[in-house]
């Protein structure tokens, strides 16, 4: 819920959560087949072709092959067979778990590049609508903001608001590596703000890289601004159930499966990309350490112990954000669950002081994007806690203090 921070209240949830229930009887009637047909995306158009390609005469392997497979499948072509992979095939091969970071990086520009053409000329098109070729202007003034030298993207998928992922920082040879989940209204075109601009998945990754490098100078760190999943659009049917949050949690653990190296992951889950990361823990790898949740309306399980994963949760709530105001429950799929920052959840509960409301957590300066620093590099002594009892930080082995005086 990234942009959840328009001061809804408890009746507005509750309205929702009628509203979800609604939906719930439509859908079983079948109102929503009606809606279910789609077009072959730009991805999906992609992947079809490598599925039929070859490369000297050999068929290319299962797009959706393990990933240690694909790694090994890349690691045996020449440089210039993978670059002519890349042009050939951009979509599938920058959005394919398993290819070289670098790889897919320099296949996404690729794709980038068509992309801004297509919307070039949809800014041309007399048969759109005036709203419709401004549209289509946003998307290429994105498109070419995320072709800016020295952007590294992950994913990208222009289809509908659009997916991506950008990387701060060396994955190859990170450390301690860093995954930050946005919430609603998390696009294409909200990516990364000017106004607000750690509200945005840019922004909140870039604070987050900045604030671990001044916490341990000394850890080599990467993060990654991970909006590759469909989020809810505002306070509709979708934020109030956990269908988005499911088919994210796949993205997410796929994601996490193939990043390169044995570097500890920490997991940062804003809002509802805490709904997401509650769904994905369970299917989390084990190099997932740490997972930390701010402002979060549940993460869809009662404790943090039936999450089913091994790493630390953490959560935090500053006393502003609204938040706090929602149903925390779960009842037939609605509603996201206990409050993880209640007592009985099992969390370590966090400061949050100076986030100011719901969206200022990535805020420079704050105490909660010093936590999640330290945190994203292993420094779990120089936590805060949100109590005076210092019980965030008992029964951990091994912490460290670095980067705090």
């Amino acid at each position: 819920m990234t942009s959840f921070d328009t001061s809804p209240q408890l009746n507005v949830w509750r309205a929702l959560l009628a509203l979800a229930v609604v939906f719930v009887m439509l859908a079983t009637t079948g109102w929503t087949a009606l809606h279910t047909h789609r077009e072959t995306s730009a991805l999906q158009s992609s992947v079809a072709e490598w599925e039929h390609g070859r490369l000297h005469g050999l068929r290319l392997p299962d797009p959706e092959a393990a990933p240690a497979r694909l790694s090994r499948y890349f690691a045996s072509l020449t440089p210039r067979d993978r670059a002519r992979l890349a042009h050939r095939y951009p979509l599938a091969v920058g959005n394919m778990n398993g290819a070289p970071v670098s790889l897919r990086y320099r296949a996404n520009r690729v794709a980038l590049e068509q992309a801004r053409e297509v919307e070039h000329e949809r800014m041309r098109d007399s048969r759109l609508s005036s709203a419709g070729r401004q549209d289509a202007g946003r998307r290429m003034h994105r498109y070419e903001s995320l072709l800016d030298p020295g952007r590294q993207i992950l994913a990208f998928d222009p289809e509908g608001s659009g997916r991506v992922a950008e990387v701060f920082g060396s994955l190859a040879s990170a450390e301690r590596i860093s995954v930050v989940v946005p919430g609603v209204d998390t696009d294409l075109l909200t990516f990364q703000r000017t106004h607000r601009r750690y509200s945005a998945p840019v922004g909140m990754a870039k604070a987050l890289y900045a604030a671990e490098r001044t916490a341990s100078p000394g850890t080599r760190t990467a993060v990654i601004a991970w909006a590759d999943y469909t989020s809810p659009a505002g306070l509709g049917v979708d934020a109030a159930t956990g269908l988005r949050a499911g088919e994210g949690a796949v993205r997410l653990n796929a994601l996490l499966r193939a990043l390169p190296g044995r570097a500890p992951v920490s997991m940062f889950c804003h809002s509802y990309g805490s709904v997401v990361c509650g769904v994905a823990a369970r299917g989390m790898p084990r190099r997932v350490t740490d997972i930390a949740v701010a402002a979060s309306p549940g993460m869809r399980v009662p404790k943090a112990s039936y999450l089913g994963t091994p790493a630390r949760v953490w959560a935090m709530r500053d006393a502003s954000d609204w938040v706090q105001d929602v149903p925390y429950l779960e009842l037939g799929g609605l509603g996201h669950g206990a409050d993880p920052v209640s007592a009985g959840f099992g969390a370590r509960v966090l400061s949050a002081r100076d986030a100011q409301g719901h969206s200022g957590y990535f805020q420079p300066g704050t105490d909660s994007l010093r936590n999640l620093a330290d945190i994203g590099v292993g420094a779990y002594g120089a936590v805060t806690c949100a109590r005076e009892d210092d019980a965030c930080r008992s029964g951990l082995s091994g912490t460290t203090t670095a980067g705090r005086a």
